[in-house]
């Protein structure tokens, strides 16, 4: 590693500064300008910033999500997690974005039956039914937060009915998935660690009991379905089954909340982009694919190296954890013609928003029919929407939105 390139990432990237998470593509520029490979003492990672070698790494067997199904924590060289982090350690390493096959190729072979095109085609009236709610209620508001009243309703609501989890039981999903999901962050602190635990145990026993009731009353919904494939010799553990329901509900919203809310917050800062969107709603799906390249919602995604690799003449060891930067990834001007440019009407956008390989994220196609419901609506209903404050970032730089956006009509 030149010396050079540890100044440039410690200079410019720092997950921890408001200044940085509110634009961190600047700094991302130098980091792909200063080389392919960084490593970054804070947090003790390799830092790729490249679209290249991200895409690949993301198809790369050499790298894991967890090293559990290889190693012990002082095989690997890792420390442990502190036992009374085990709650969460457990809803979150049974979930599938934690496993590595024959695990996650087990149970992700049984989710996918719901994500199949024929299944997300058969949502496509209820997400535009609540899609239009709640657009309908918004606009009789007259504004109001997009955050709270359209971005994050619609996914929850929706992930919470292919669950089978009664409206009465919705209002604690999101807290508890924030809560969770405060994990995923960089370093993240004790008292963020306690949420997570407090969140996993009642999360865990919530779904324990509705479990227990769709045995009694099997119904139409995911879970009733996982519970009829255990019974039929699929093996689904009862843990698989919690911590598969819990990333169901946490991917399939956090995501989708910030690309809605950084979507939006995007578009009222390029009034002629947007004036060309209102005047074509037919450039609708390429512009969704154009939000989330040009202001990506997970900013990184981290992998365990298994085994050595070598990037541009460094090794990284096995043990050694990199730093995937989609945000920069999907800025790459080898990749994207004029990248820092938002053209909603951009054809070729290889955009790695969703992911690659084995953990290419199966709510994509949920992900984009809610997007264009949600964007679509608002376009039709609220054509003369205007930021009525300057938003202001949440803390969390992995999973990258704003607190509030409030807009008048």
């Amino acid at each position: 590693m030149h010396p050079s390139h540890r100044s440039a990432a410690d200079a410019r990237f720092d997950p921890w500064s408001p200044a940085f998470v509110a634009d961190p593509y600047p700094a991302y520029a130098v980091l792909r300008a200063t080389g392919r490979v960084h490593r970054f003492e804070p947090t003790d990672q390799w830092l790729i910033p490249h679209h290249a070698d991200v895409s690949a790494l993301l198809r790369d067997r050499r790298l894991g999500r967890t090293y559990l199904h290889r190693f012990t924590h002082e095989e690997f060289g890792r420390t442990p997690p502190p036992a009374e982090h085990e709650p969460f350690q457990t809803l979150n390493g049974q979930g599938l974005l934690d496993l590595e096959a024959p695990d996650h190729t087990r149970i992700r072979r049984l989710v996918s039956k719901a994500f199949t095109p024929r299944t997300v085609e058969q949502l496509v009236p209820t997400v535009r039914r609540l899609a239009a709610e709640l657009v309908d209620s918004f606009v009789e508001a007259g504004g109001g937060d997009l955050l709270t009243a359209v971005a994050e309703p619609l996914p929850v609501a929706v992930i919470a009915e292919m669950l089978g989890i009664p409206e009465s039981d919705r209002a604690p999903l999101r807290p508890w998935s924030a809560a969770i999901c405060g994990m995923f962050e960089l370093n993240p602190s004790e008292e963020t660690a306690r949420a997570a635990v407090r969140a996993s145990l009642d999360f865990s026993a919530y779904l324990r009991e509705l479990i227990e009731e769709r045995r009694k009353n099997p119904g139409t919904d995911l879970i009733s379905a996982l519970i009829a494939a255990h019974d039929e010799g699929e093996r689904l553990s009862e843990q698989e089954m919690i911590s598969t329901c819990v990333l169901l509900l946490n991917a399939g919203h956090e995501a989708t909340v910030n690309t809605t809310v950084n979507g939006w917050w995007t578009l009222l800062r390029h009034p002629e982009q947007l004036a060309a969107l209102r005047a074509d709603h037919g450039l609708l799906p390429t512009a969704i694919e154009e939000l989330m390249r040009y202001d990506t919602p997970l900013q990184m995604f981290e992998r365990w190296v298994l085994d050595d690799i070598e990037i541009d003449g460094t090794v990284i060891p096995r043990g050694s954890e990199v730093a995937l930067l989609f945000g920069s990834a999907n800025r790459d001007p080898a990749r994207f013609t004029a990248p820092d440019t938002l053209d909603l009407a951009r054809r070729d956008n290889p955009h790695i928003t969703f992911g690659a390989g084995i953990h290419f994220c199966l709510g994509a196609p949920l992900a984009r029919v809610e997007l264009a419901a949600s964007f679509g609506e608002l376009l039709r209903r609220a054509p003369a929407m205007r930021p009525a404050a300057e938003p202001e970032w949440n803390p969390g730089y992995v999973i990258r939105g704003l607190k509030e956006l409030r807009v008048e009509l």
